[in-house]
């Protein structure tokens, strides 16, 4: 399938600092300043869930209260349940993604509940955020593999599909949440869910734990799908789940996809730019190769 362009979400303020150590507020939006310069249109800003446990995201309601400075900028924020919804939209956020674990094991780990249960969850999750005027994606985190439960069965995240789907859910996304999944393994659960429920607004977020995460991308790309996460400087994790490191780097897809001739709207140098105010930001080295090198193309 030929795609021309595609929509990079920046997961860096959320993903990108969650098992950091707390960065203050004025750094944050000084990375989100960055950021916007670069020409992205989503951030995922933040995320509404327990400060005890995940404290570098306890001023969520603060950091929401800023984001009116960037009026061009979709911004999203994630949450782990009912509550985090009902403080997301109490926040402004018009745009909540709802995270379900496809196995038990990172599902109880995460929000101490069953898939199952968090699944049905999403009828509630999607009340709450339609009813404020917003929009809800359900994103399905270890949808390829699980650090306590091993291969995840594809039929887990299918079922999830439906569901949200079932409950109106506006878009669906598929995580690679420990980063193991390959190319060939990527390429066969869209299908998959492309046959189950059909015309629904997908989107990809891989890690790039085992080197793979830009090959998952690219497969992601050819099989049509047009949105995609990715974190400045590489940054991010599950803190959640044991093992995982960083996302793919915004800047390295952005330099990969400008290569292929497929449209970003992200502007590479300025993206560049933005990897090193979130190295200054986070006070250690990030993961981007990009970073280092710099584009091929001065």
């Amino acid at each position: 399938m030929t795609v021309t362009s595609v929509s990079i979400r920046e997961v860096g303020p959320r993903d990108g600092l969650q098992i950091e150590d707390p960065v203050p507020l004025s750094e944050k939006l000084r990375l989100i300043e960055a950021l916007a310069a670069s020409g992205v249109s989503r951030i995922e800003a933040t995320s509404f869930v327990s400060p005890r446990a995940v404290p570098a995201l306890a001023d969520a309601e603060q950091l929401a209260a800023e984001l009116h400075r960037w009026p061009g900028i979709e911004f999203s924020a994630l949450v782990a349940g009912i509550g985090g919804a009902k403080r997301a939209v109490a926040a402004g956020i018009k745009t909540v993604e709802y995270v379900v674990s496809a196995s038990d094991g990172h599902s109880q780990a995460n929000t101490r509940s069953t898939t199952q249960q968090a699944s049905e969850r999403i009828d509630e999750v999607s009340r709450i955020v339609h009813d404020a005027g917003g929009r809800l994606e359900v994103i399905v985190a270890t949808a390829w593999d699980c650090p306590f439960d091993g291969p995840t069965d594809p039929d887990r995240v299918l079922r999830i599909a439906e569901q949200a789907k079932d409950f109106g859910a506006d878009q669906f996304s598929i995580a690679d949440t420990i980063g193991t999944a390959t190319p060939g393994r990527v390429g066969r659960l869209i299908e998959a869910v492309n046959r189950r429920v059909g015309d629904f607004d997908l989107g990809v977020h891989f890690h790039n734990t085992r080197g793979t995460g830009l090959a998952c991308a690219l497969a992601a790309v050819q099989h049509g799908v047009r949105n995609l996460d990715a974190s400045t400087g590489g940054l991010g994790g599950c803190p959640f789940a044991p093992g995982a490191s960083g996302n793919i780097a915004t800047e390295e897809l952005v330099y990969m996809l400008a290569d292929m001739g497929i449209a970003t709207g992200i502007d590479l140098d300025a993206s560049i730019r933005a990897a090193s105010v979130a190295e200054s930001v986070v006070g250690h080295v990030v993961p981007s190769n990009l970073l280092r090198a710099g584009d091929r193309i001065r």
